[in-house]
């Protein structure tokens, strides 16, 4: 994000009015630099909402279909976006004399309130030194398949405590979100109070999903997927290989359920045997949401990954030889 921000400015809305409504935190307007209103139209700026998205993804080639972009937050970048923004209500030198004075107090506010524009209501203020702000940009059906995507992230892998349906956000190793939002149907804009070690987007879990897994075809374009049957006591499925999906002929995308319980009633466990009612159809083929995890098992060296492969004599004797002293 290399770009002027003097430039980004042109095509900012500059008005509060021009802005979507957003909850002002009239409680927190202290003898700070900043009056709440204005500070808060700041830190949205500072999280780079009502930045063209032409200035974060500077071609589409970049962000293609079914990808995923991390990144840092250059807070240079973004500090000169909001002097830039405090500069349009300077009109002498004198006035830019005195912002230029009280920026180092303006910055340390955003910086603060920043970490606090989605705290719970009535909870304590976040405070303390602040860090770099990282994220990502997702671009998947899966945005808008489900909206309500749930992302989660740990600055230390969380374990089996991931499985639980709520992780609070004040839990140790819980990552803070400053923004989460869908810039358009499947575009997913995510930013973070730090740098997480692992990330967690998983379905939403509102509602009971049935379904099958998808499988790979012959080629031929038809349509085919298996089932991982389950125990009818325990609910685990059972060992041995998934059981192939049948659908009926002529109807694309029809399972053909009699069919399918025959092929169930050979596993044992399944209580497909005597015959499945409705119930223990809901058994076999209720899907839990899906998580995908993002992280770095085995952390990378990092000379492994900068190291120098041309001397910095070689290059010396190099510009010699070909330019002179």
């Amino acid at each position: 994000m290399r770009v002027d921000p003097t430039t980004v400015l042109r095509e900012l809305p500059l008005t509060l009015s021009e802005l979507p409504p957003v909850r002002i935190a009239t409680e927190d307007d202290g003898d700070g630099a900043l009056p709440a209103e204005l500070r808060e139209w700041l830190v949205r700026l500072r999280l780079l909402d009502g930045v063209p998205f032409a200035y974060l993804v500077a071609d589409s080639d970049l962000l293609p279909p079914e990808s995923i972009r991390w990144f840092y937050v250059d807070r240079r970048w973004t500090d000169a976006l909001v002097q830039g923004a405090l500069a349009v209500g300077t009109v002498n030198s004198d006035d830019r004399t005195q912002l230029t004075n009280q920026y180092p107090q303006v910055r340390d506010e955003l910086d603060n309130e920043e970490r606090n524009r989605r705290r719970v209501p009535g909870s304590d203020r976040y405070a303390g030194d602040t860090g770099p702000i990282s994220g990502f940009l997702l671009r998947s059906r899966a945005v808008s398949g489900w909206p309500a995507l749930h992302v989660r992230a740990f600055s230390i892998d969380p374990g089996p405590a991931a499985d639980e349906a709520r992780i609070p956000e004040d839990q140790p190793g819980r990552m803070r979100l400053l923004r989460l939002e869908r810039l358009a149907p499947a575009v997913l804009l995510c930013l973070f109070d730090g740098v997480p070690s692992v990330v967690h987007l998983e379905e939403p879990r509102q509602g009971v999903q049935f379904g099958f897994d998808p499988a790979d075809g012959d080629g031929d374009g038809e349509l085919s997927a298996t089932l991982r049957p389950r125990d009818a006591t325990t609910f685990d499925y059972l060992p041995g290989p998934p059981v192939d999906v049948p659908f009926r002929a002529g109807a694309a995308g029809v399972v053909d359920i009699q069919e399918l319980e025959r092929r169930l009633a050979g596993r044992v466990g399944s209580g497909a045997a005597d015959g499945l009612d409705s119930s223990e159809y809901a058994l076999q083929l209720v899907r839990f949401p899906f998580r995908q995890v993002f992280g770095d098992p085995e952390p990378t060296v990092v000379s492994y990954v900068f190291r120098p492969t041309v001397s910095y004599e070689a290059m010396v004797d190099h510009v010699f030889r070909t330019e002179g002293p």
